[in-house]
């Protein structure tokens, strides 16, 4: 893959989304990822105010809405931004290897549809204080028709553009580079994430819903998951350091990809090779886990080895190199985190929001350096957007660090903030720096929807004219 000036690529991906279909199918699938993750901010403001001491005391304050607002928000945070995102790589990369005129384009706004109708049947239950809550792992539910049938549109639609995907593979006229094959591996890996599904919903049906259900049901799927956000974040790197002038292998960052997608597929051979449900399979999904590490790893090392001054001139570069940097540290604050948990106290949460405010970080910086340019919303890479990497960065780092030193004192997970036992003046400044940072990263997030939300309304830009976009930007 041929390199361009550091921040400054060669490549004609403008050109493989100009067309106004796929510039509509784009801006709806950044729309919908930002306002699934403009909902999980409002309830995860929501949620953080209720682990406060003293906070449910206050009038007015809705009863147990820690559990269902904590289900919301994972939700929308955790699997319908992130899918989104994935959505929007996929066309992107779909629309490249089909020469700018996809084939399927009745595909993809029959997906954004059935997503958009999936966000609006999963809050509704919560806005009408219906459905009990199921705190189970990943995909956490509330326990009501409405609720059960978003999701499955939300799924049904990736898979649909996923499988668009991998079909513009095979009759591709444009090279399959080195980010487009990382958005195959993480369309491959969702396949798998979806054929752990279907083996569970097929031993599931006629089941009264009930959390034990829930876990049974999203347990090898969640695990899944986890890659596909990882291989999410992997080509958020790559382009982010593209633009930061950092020029990374692009065979290195290929074959850490394949690793991550084979890994994956390791996920639906596990109900085969264990008796269903049985211990040693709970077990087997928790150990793939360590699958995970090995690409990240591999991929940040690279990144500190890179060619390239890493210092590409403009404030777009800056902008990248800060969300690239901070998002690293981030997630590898949430892994270190993360060899000191057992499940059971909130140092399992403080890992978690570490490595998933890395991904997010990874995500937010290719949205406003890579997504929105290319929609012809690009944004004004100025103070406030710079400010956000850092609010958000600094905000998840402490909100993980107060989780984790709560865990330490015993907090469980889950739970609202007045628990016994955690009188001790330690576990309460704890619990405090998990709020206080909570309110940070959100502030930051809140910047994000705003910036992003405001570019996506704006007007359209003028036709271009001549022989296309002058800003090409690398694939």
């Amino acid at each position: 893959m041929a390199a361009g000036a550091p921040g400054k690529p060669a490549h004609g991906l403008m050109a493989a989304v100009a067309g106004e279909d796929a510039r509509r199918e784009l801006r709806s699938w950044l729309g919908l990822a930002v306002a699934a993750l403009a909902i999980a901010g409002v309830f995860a403001l929501l949620v953080a105010l209720s682990r406060v001491p003293g906070i449910s005391s206050i009038p007015l304050w809705p009863t147990h809405f820690f559990e269902k607002g904590l289900v919301i928000h994972v939700a929308y945070s955790f699997v319908i931004w992130f899918l989104c995102l994935l959505a929007a790589l996929a066309t992107v990369a779909t629309y490249w290897l089909d020469g700018g005129k996809c084939r399927g384009r009745a595909t993809g706004k029959t997906a954004v549809t059935l997503v958009g109708t999936a966000q609006v049947l999963m809050l509704a239950p919560a806005l009408v204080l219906e459905g009990e809550a199921s705190l189970n792992n990943y995909v956490p539910t509330l326990m009501h028709p409405v609720y059960y049938l978003g999701l499955v549109f939300l799924f049904l639609s990736l898979l649909f553009v996923v499988i668009r995907l991998v079909a513009a593979f095979f009759r591709r006229v444009q090279p399959a580079t080195a980010p487009v094959l990382g958005i195959l591996a993480a369309g491959v890996i969702y396949a798998a994430a979806f054929a752990c599904l279907t083996v569970t919903f097929h031993t599931a049906w006629g089941e009264v819903a009930s959390a034990e259900v829930n876990e049974r049901l999203f347990w090898g799927m969640g695990h899944v998951l986890q890659f596909v956000n990882t291989a999410l974040m992997a080509v958020a790197w790559y382009w982010l350091a593209e633009t930061a002038g950092r020029a990374p292998s692009a065979r290195l960052f290929v074959l850490a990809l394949t690793a991550l997608a084979a890994f994956a597929l390791i996920g639906p051979a596990l109900y085969a090779l264990y008796p269903m449900y049985g211990p040693e399979q709970t077990m087997a999904f928790t150990d793939l886990q360590y699958l995970l590490a090995p690409t990240p790893v591999v991929l940040a090392a690279g990144l500190l080895l890179a060619g390239g001054t890493g210092s590409a001139p403009g404030p777009e570069a800056a902008l990248a190199r800060r969300a690239l940097w901070v998002s690293v540290a981030l997630f590898g604050l949430g892994g270190l985190l993360g060899l000191f948990v057992d499940g059971a106290d909130t140092r399992t949460p403080a890992h978690y929001h570490g490595v998933i405010g890395g991904v997010n970080l990874a995500l937010m910086g290719l949205t406003f350096c890579l997504l929105l340019p290319l929609v012809g919303r690009a944004p004004a890479f100025g103070r406030a957007a710079r400010t956000l990497v850092w609010l958000y960065g600094a905000g998840q780092a402490l909100h993980s660090l107060g989780l984790f030193a709560a865990g330490g004192y015993g907090a469980p997970r889950k739970v609202a903030g007045e628990v016994a036992g955690l009188e001790a003046i330690g576990a309460q400044v704890a619990l405090y720096a998990m709020g206080v940072g909570a309110v940070i990263a959100i502030a930051g997030g809140v910047m994000f929807i705003w910036i992003a939300g405001r570019c996506l309304l704006r007007p359209d830009p003028p036709p271009a004219t001549g022989a296309g976009p002058s800003r090409q930007l690398k694939i």
